[in-house]
């Protein structure tokens, strides 16, 4: 166990730095500062006075070039995956891009596959590949029929906030994602009447940090969100759309972008643009996967698990 002085030296080296991994790492935050503790397999079970979640992202249903040419099939790996773990998940989040197309037989293909799911609740929020119909009411009709606006909405879980977020209308290729005045207005709302010690969680499918906005990868409107977020003294940001693993943490604030159950993107600035990237086929599950995250009622940390699909049939 560290120590406060060794977790503010923790705080201050990490405020700014970014990483990524194609390979599982379980984190614990602690104070809004993420500290890996190991890796697959050594994760403990959620005490009963917690709950899990897992997370999903980027499954692209309807994609089918030499990348991945059957993204059902690692998305099932993933839901084998997720139905194996010791502990059931109390519920599953999807942060976006559930299709590729947005096309009636990706959604239905998908729904059949999230189905299998042994979770209770889904809670999706979409990506820029649901919404191509541009006013997004095929996903809304789908997945958001009580939602706000173009999707957003919130939710409670075992005294942890939830907030799902919207952030992909209207994108451009290769342009930053934007949540609008009227959804950063209903958010601030949402979080006026709870008190700074409730742990949030944000689901959104594009960063709300600027990973890397040569590439649109980060929100240009964010600030205002984040302003909002940062009296609270656990946030964590749970986001997709880069298909890898990066953390940042700002104050308390914790951000975590996850693996696609699709196809792997290469690192920010290693390739003339982001897209799909091709791998030896005995790589490309080592590149995929979930994150699992466990909440225990009353501490701090939150343990943040991403396991690739490696091993999978």
């Amino acid at each position: 166990m560290k120590n406060d002085d060794e977790h503010g030296l923790h705080r201050r080296s990490v405020l700014q730095c970014m990483a990524w991994a194609g390979t599982g790492v379980l984190w614990t935050v602690a104070g809004g500062v993420p500290r890996s503790v190991g890796l697959i397999g050594e994760a403990a079970a959620a005490a009963p006075d917690g709950f899990t979640f897992v997370q999903i992202s980027d499954s692209h249903i309807g994609f089918g070039k030499e990348a991945n040419p059957d993204v059902g099939a690692t998305l099932r790996a993933a839901i084998d995956d997720i139905n194996a773990l010791p502990v059931r998940p109390g519920f599953a989040v999807h942060t976006g891009d559930v299709t590729h197309l947005s096309k009636p037989a990706e959604f239905d293909t998908a729904d059949q596959l999230l189905k299998g799911l042994k979770v209770g609740a889904i809670h999706v929020v979409p990506g820029e590949h649901d919404v191509l119909d541009e006013s997004g009411e095929a996903f809304r009709e789908r997945y958001g029929r009580k939602a706000r606006g173009t999707g957003w909405y919130s939710f409670d879980e075992g005294g942890v906030h939830f907030l799902a977020l919207v952030n992909v209308m209207n994108l451009k290729a290769g342009g930053l994602g934007a949540l609008g005045d009227e959804q950063l207005a209903w958010l601030e709302d949402d979080l006026r009447p709870l008190g700074g010690s409730t742990p949030i969680v944000v689901l959104a499918h594009i960063p709300l940090w600027s990973v890397y906005p040569e590439w649109g990868w980060g929100t240009a409107d964010s600030e205002r969100a984040l302003a909002a977020l940062k009296r609270f003294g656990s946030v964590t940001v749970l986001n997709g759309h880069i298909h890898q693993v990066m953390q940042k943490v700002e104050g308390t604030i914790a951000f975590h972008t996850a693996m696609s159950t699709a196809f792997p993107q290469p690192a920010p600035g290693m390739a003339p643009s982001p897209g799909p990237m091709k791998v030896p086929a005995d790589q490309l599950r080592r590149m995929l996967g979930v994150t699992r995250v466990d909440y225990v009622a009353g501490k701090a940390p939150l343990a943040l698990i991403d396991t690739p699909l490696a091993g999978s049939s």
